[in-house]
């Protein structure tokens, strides 16, 4: 998960506008689009992924959903409150408007986790911890001191 947000919203962040094509927009206004896009695809995934953490050994993360009225209610007022941040408190937050393509590519990109978690989940973990491998191959012996090499006599 760490790793996909990282990458599409740095590859949004550094080319987003040449990506939106905003070629045609002040340098100013193009660089609010930018960020307030990055901005709403982030949370998006943040809302997303805690479906994905509800339930991290399962793969079906939307079993009994409904029926966790506190979970509901902060993935509702998260949701609520990102959209009206971005569409009605931009001056506050410093974010503009986005247009509808915008916004739905922002929900799709959240969208995403959830794919890649069941894939996730589908790889199998090995009983033996890994850093149980790198114990014996990496291992690094620190030096012995004197005095334990003449059997604690000094």
């Amino acid at each position: 998960q760490a790793l996909y947000q990282i990458a599409v919203l740095l590859v949004f962040n550094f080319d987003g506008k040449r990506i939106f094509q905003l070629h045609n927009e002040s340098r100013e206004h193009a660089d609010k689009i930018k960020n307030t896009f990055v901005f709403n695809a982030f949370v998006f995934c943040q809302i997303f992924n805690e479906f994905n953490a509800r339930k991290p050994e399962e793969k079906n993360v939307f079993g009994g959903v409904t029926s966790n009225r506190l979970f509901m209610g902060i993935v509702g007022i998260t949701t609520v409150l990102q959209i009206l941040i971005i569409e009605f408190l931009g001056k506050f937050f410093g974010t503009v408007r986005l247009g509808w393509k915008l916004w739905l590519l922002s929900v799709a990109i959240g969208a995403v986790s959830w794919p890649l978690a069941y894939v996730g989940k589908s790889i199998p973990v090995p009983a033996r911890p890994f850093q149980d491998y790198l114990k014996h191959c990496c291992a690094w012996r620190r030096p012995r001191r004197r005095d334990e090499e003449q059997g604690g006599k000094s």
